[in-house]
């Protein structure tokens, strides 16, 4: 396993430790930011897919308390290992498939990861934490970062969603985080392991996948090309600035 990391490691002192998984992409990677000007050490585990980016925290690079781990989610091999090594105060899954488009070409990969891959993270956790002494064990929480887009869609009109909207997921992308969100929630009501869940909606800026629709659009209208609107040009988007979330 060590043969996977790069950075530092400093085990012998006990401070705040939190494993984040997909921490090189958009959003994880604003998370891993922030939580090491907080002083919180950070085990980053990610795949490193096309939506990974090791530059988004290149600034990190030389902090012995920034430890990055290339890996799957769905390695339970790799994750119980890392539990053990680091001892983490919580878990923060950020790791995800999250292209609508991406999910109707090639459903089974967000079926893999989002559904899959969560449920093996979330079923070593559980058993990791049962063997923590009682403090460390009541004060453990596993943070499973969601999307707004399990609920569905809105009509003009439509009062926003809340925590008790149904969900009626449209795509096989929203369908496997929604998927994921049940699997948190079912180890929390079968295992009483301390799970959060957030629907956050569409994030922006800075270091976003290409792919995502303002710099897509702001790109393409910079090369000339066409700006690619889905659906009947009547749909509409709330955006929260990512390090808000």
């Amino acid at each position: 396993m060590p043969g996977l990391i790069s950075g530092g490691c400093k085990l012998n002192a006990r401070v705040s430790c939190q494993l984040g998984t997909g921490g090189s992409g958009f959003i994880g990677s604003c998370y891993v930011l922030q939580a090491r000007r907080q002083g919180v050490r950070v085990i980053n585990l990610d795949k490193l897919t096309y939506a990974g980016n090791p530059a988004n925290l290149a600034t990190l690079n030389d902090d012995p308390d920034y430890i990055f781990v290339r890996g799957d989610i769905g390695n339970a091999e790799l994750v119980a290992w890392l539990l053990k090594t680091f001892q983490p105060d919580a878990i923060v899954n950020f790791a995800a498939e999250s292209h609508v488009d991406r999910s109707i070409v090639d459903p089974d990969a967000f079926v893999r990861t989002n559904v899959l891959g969560t449920a093996t993270l979330l079923r070593v956790a559980a058993q990791w934490w049962r063997t923590l002494p009682a403090e460390r064990a009541s004060a453990f929480r596993f943070l499973h970062v969601s999307t707004d887009e399990v609920y569905g869609a809105l009509r003009p009109g439509d009062p926003a969603f809340t925590e008790a909207t149904p969900y009626s997921p449209n795509s096989p992308y929203s369908a496997s985080k929604a998927a994921s969100d049940h699997m948190a929630r079912a180890f929390h009501e079968t295992y009483a392991l301390p799970v959060l869940l957030t629907n956050c909606s569409n994030n922006y800026w800075p270091r976003p996948f290409p792919e995502k629709l303002i710099t897509l659009m702001i790109c393409n209208a910079l090369d000339g090309k066409p700006l690619p609107v889905y659906g009947k040009w009547a749909n509409l988007r709330d955006w929260l600035h990512v390090e808000d979330h």
